[in-house]
């Protein structure tokens, strides 16, 4: 077991290992599949790989084309799971190729050629069929070398069938292959023959829409950058993006990808930061600026200090929340891998019952071959899989269907202020020095106690000192206690920073009613103890919010309502000017409760928020939005959908999205579930021969793609 170990460190182009910090034991293994076409697929492949000793958990990705496996590696290794990945019939490819970036034309021109290749093969077996031609050549060719030519052509299919049956697994093919023999039972070898053709046809199309599926996957995928220019011993050497070390500096020139997330430490340049923040106009950045991996320097060059690599990058971590969106399947499309697994059962019942009252073979075979369960496991993720991956490419990353489905039932918004419907930037606007100190001392200890917090109300404090050139002590002792404030000692004080909660006696200051009627918000400062200050901030309101909340009404959200930390008065002042309601002095425990309650009375409730201080409520909602979230570890891993800017008209936009997504997946079910009824019926009747059903049994899957390739074109 120790060879298979060392397998996994070996094969480092394909093979990906996440450490699982949980369980000191278990790591997290990708292994890259080929060969899947359907949900179908991924089932067997999880199976046969959760089968084997020490493997914990294991989900297979469709459109990733991988598998995510969680395992004890002193139990199980990579040469394990290739072996059951390929007794399953798919294979671990020895190394990774690079994916096409010129997916949307090859899936044009397939399209064209799939449909017109179709109708081609299609009216012949129709003219045929309606000339008597079959039946001639069925009685000038003897049966042994019709069932000969069947044999060649469905070899390919008939292995996999034999393959499954060994494993005591059920599939489309098992039953269209039934179909075939109870064809050439009965003498009729050009319809088992054509039978044949349209099984491989079939098999042409599944593959086509599976790849469509991972289309935008792929084309988001294609963005990375592969190698990188780096400074080493005083020359520009370039390496492979897996080369490159923390730390490194490495030299972007004009025109190229920037390859790392890091600090710009020299240079200037004009960078498209699309592939990141789906925003087309481009930034400027400078030394001290912070870039972004997969991004453009279209103007100047830059020296970068790398401070993440590879998938641990912001675009890395993009790409990893929609490959594995596919795992957060949606309900609907959990009811649609059940009914799938039923249903072939139930067609063969039925075969089996149209046999034994007609007693017609031909149109039990027809009943076999028209059946194909595929339709029906397609349904659901060509369409989820294709918003979110569109959706993505604009700087909005939906972490799964269940969220898609869950974000169009939505209908009550519950949103934070600072950060969120704010910039997020406040800045000092008065500071009033109480009991005798000056307001540079003041400003001073409240800026050094705040020196190391991460909250957007610190940094104004000390944007203020510094803006006044004022000296920062490093404190120590430092707390900070979520929604109050923070505490440390500096220059041997004991200073308290934050709202009422946190320092006392703070309502009988003066002035604070009249600051907090102008809806600034208040940080009130304390020396041991004892009130010294009041440190009045304004944010601004981001332009765009207004017009957002108008269009999330419209779409029928029925409740939008302010949860915030802050104060009753300047609260109040936020919630007049949009018009909805609040609801202040709120904890992060607060808030949560608001979402249960909401929650509790029957409502699918959205939260939105900064990601960092609302997580928990951002968690506990249906579904919770982070702001802005680029480059930022916790926003992303909080939230169910992340806005890689922050722009408020990207909410109804994901609304939509939604809406529109969960819309085409009931017409793709709608319509497959229609089509197999009406085509189970024509063949049991003996109205769809087999020649006909074969050919019926494809235009399923190509009818889902084109509905589904609608929210391509709309995103």
């Amino acid at each position: 077991m120790a060879a298979e170990v060392d397998e996994n460190t070996r094969v480092k182009t394909n093979l990906h290992i996440r450490r699982t910090p949980s369980v000191a034991n278990l790591q997290t293994l990708e292994v890259p599949v080929k060969g899947m076409d359907c949900s179908e697929c991924t089932v067997h492949v999880r199976q046969a790989i959760a089968r084997l000793p020490g493997v914990e958990s294991v989900e297979v990705l469709l459109a990733a084309e991988k598998a995510v496996v969680r395992l004890d590696p002193a139990r199980v290794g990579v040469s394990a799971i290739r072996k059951a990945v390929e007794e399953a019939g798919y294979s671990v490819p020895d190394s990774a190729t690079p994916p096409s970036v010129s997916l949307g034309n090859f899936n044009r021109r397939m399209t064209v050629l799939l449909a017109v290749v179709f109708s081609i093969v299609l009216s012949i077996v129709i003219a045929g069929e309606w000339l008597g031609l079959f039946d001639r050549l069925n009685e000038l060719v003897p049966l042994p070398a019709g069932v000969a030519l069947v044999i060649v052509g469905g070899l390919p299919v008939f292995r996999t069938v034999v393959q499954a049956a060994l494993k005591r697994q059920i599939t489309s093919h098992t039953l269209m292959t039934v179909g075939v023999i109870a064809a050439l039972i009965v003498g009729e070898w050009v319809a088992a023959a054509i039978v044949v053709v349209f099984m491989r046809v079939g098999d042409y199309v599944e593959r086509f829409t599976a790849e469509s599926a991972r289309r935008a996957v792929k084309e988001l995928t294609a963005l990375a950058p592969q190698t990188a220019r780096v400074e080493r011993d005083g020359a520009e050497v370039e390496v492979p993006i897996a080369q490159v070390n923390l730390g490194e500096i490495v030299i972007v020139r004009p025109g190229e990808k920037i390859p790392v997330d890091g600090e710009v430490v020299a240079g200037h340049a004009t960078v498209d930061q699309a592939a990141i923040t789906g925003e087309s106009m481009p930034v400027e950045v400078a030394e001290g600026s912070h870039v972004f991996a997969a991004t453009f320097a279209k103007l100047g060059s830059l020296r970068v200090k790398a401070l993440r690599l590879g998938a641990d990058t912001t675009f890395g971590r993009v790409i990893r929340m929609v490959e594995e969106a596919e795992a957060h399947r949606a309900d609907v499309q959990r009811v649609a891998d059940k009914f799938s697994a039923y249903y072939l059962p139930v067609v063969a019942g039925i075969a089996a019952l149209t046999f034994l009252i007609r007693g017609d073979a031909l149109a039990m075979a027809a009943v076999l071959v028209v059946a194909c369960s595929c339709s029906f496991a397609l349904a659901t993720p060509v369409a989820v899989l294709a918003a979110i991956g569109a959706s993505a490419k604009r700087g909005l990353l939906i972490k799964g269907g269940k969220y898609l489905e869950a974000l169009a039932r939505a209908d009550v918004v519950l949103v934070d202020k600072t950060g969120t419907l704010t910039l997020g930037q406040p800045h000092i606007t008065d500071v009033i020095a109480l009991n005798g100190l000056s307001s540079p001392e003041v400003l001073t200890l409240a800026a050094s106690a705040e020196r190391y917090s991460e909250h957007p109300l610190a940094e104004a404090v000390r944007t203020a000192a510094r803006a006044r050139t004022l000296p920062l002590a490093e404190p120590q002792d430092f707390e900070a206690i979520p929604g109050m404030g923070v505490r440390a000692r500096v220059n041997g004080y004991s200073v308290e920073v934050g709202n009422r909660r946190l320092v006392s006696a703070s309502e009988s200051l003066p002035l604070a009613q009249h600051l907090e009627a102008q809806g600034k918000t208040l940080l009130f400062v304390a020396l041991d103890g004892k009130p010294a200050a009041i440190l009045a901030v304004a944010d601004t309101l981001r332009a765009e919010v207004p017009a957002a909340l108008a269009k999330l009404r419209t779409l029928g959200i029925k409740q939008i309502e302010l949860l915030t930390g802050d104060n009753e008065r300047t609260a109040a002042a936020l919630a007049e000017k949009l018009g909805v309601p609040y609801r202040a002095n709120l904890l992060p425990e607060h808030k949560i409760e608001v979402v249960k309650d909401y929650q509790a009375r029957g409502h699918t409730v959205v939260m939105i928020g900064d990601g960092v201080n609302d997580a928990p409520a951002l968690a506990q909602a249906n579904i919770g939005i982070a702001m802005g979230v680029a480059g930022a570890d916790i926003a992303a891993e909080a939230a169910h959908i992340a806005l890689m800017r922050e722009d408020w008209m990207l909410i109804p936009d994901a609304l939509r999205v939604a809406r529109r997504t969960m819309g085409v997946v009931k017409m793709n079910i709608a319509f497959t579930a229609i089509y197999n009824l009406v085509g189970l019926t024509l063949a049991a009747l003996g109205v769809l021969p087999p020649t006909l059903a074969a050919a019926a049994q494809s235009l399923p899957d190509l009818g889902i793609l084109a509905n589904s390739a609608r929210l391509l074109r709309q995103h």
